[in-house]
């Protein structure tokens, strides 16, 4: 099944938060992330930087730290930043989410590509998924359980819910989790992977994983 970019918000077994995002593409698969600057980018492979002509809605940071370091911040376009600047300006996770998906509404693309969100806490069982798509807004907090993680796709699974969860989670460490993006659990079943980032609690603060096919 082709459900296009994923977000994901999950605890490891050992109770270690994470957020996920995953690329899956059928029309720009040359791409990779690379983190810069206390954050995560998806942009062009070397040799693909024409794609960029083609669709601006491809390049974007995709993962970040807000709330001085307290919630770990992933989506599928330019959102990331506005979601974890009024975090950090201390508005509370779900209007920070509401509020920026409502203001930059779904990519205006041929295809309507709806935006996608996901926020989890560095210390607190406790996340948010988010999307707007041309037909809704849709903001939902989740307690989460070892083991699990919920998700929320561009496409088909397309609404934060509680069947949307994958129940075999589990990473070591950032670069695991997003691996397991890819390819573990429920998330090997889905089609046309790309490159992936994840974002695990580790102590006091948030590491970063990357990971691509190649």
């Amino acid at each position: 099944m082709y459900i296009g970019r994923i977000v994901g918000i999950g605890l490891t077994k050992l109770g270690k938060t994470t957020a996920l995002y995953r690329v899956s593409s059928r029309s720009f698969p040359n791409r990779r992330a690379v983190e810069h600057d206390g954050m995560v980018a998806i942009v062009p492979r070397p040799g693909a930087e024409g794609d960029l002509a083609k669709n601006p809605y491809i390049s974007y940071n995709c993962l970040r730290v807000a709330g001085k370091g307290a919630w770990a911040v992933a989506t599928n376009g330019s959102h990331t930043d506005p979601i974890a600047e009024k975090i950090d300006s201390g508005m509370n996770v779900r209007d920070a989410l509401g509020f920026s998906l409502l203001a930059l509404d779904f990519e205006h693309d041929s295809l309507d590509t709806p935006r996608i969100a996901a926020v989890v806490s560095i210390d607190r069982p406790v996340g948010y998924l988010g999307i707007v798509r041309r037909d809704a807004v849709l903001v939902r907090e989740f307690s989460l359980r070892p083991g699990c993680a919920y998700y929320v796709s561009t496409y088909e699974k397309n609404r934060p819910a509680d069947s949307n969860i994958d129940e075999s989670f589990d990473a070591q460490t950032a670069a695991d989790a997003a691996a397991y993006a890819i390819g573990g659990g429920v998330f090997a079943d889905f089609e046309k992977p790309v490159c992936s980032a994840a974002a695990l609690a580790n102590g006091d603060k948030f590491d970063f994983g990357l990971d691509i096919v190649e």
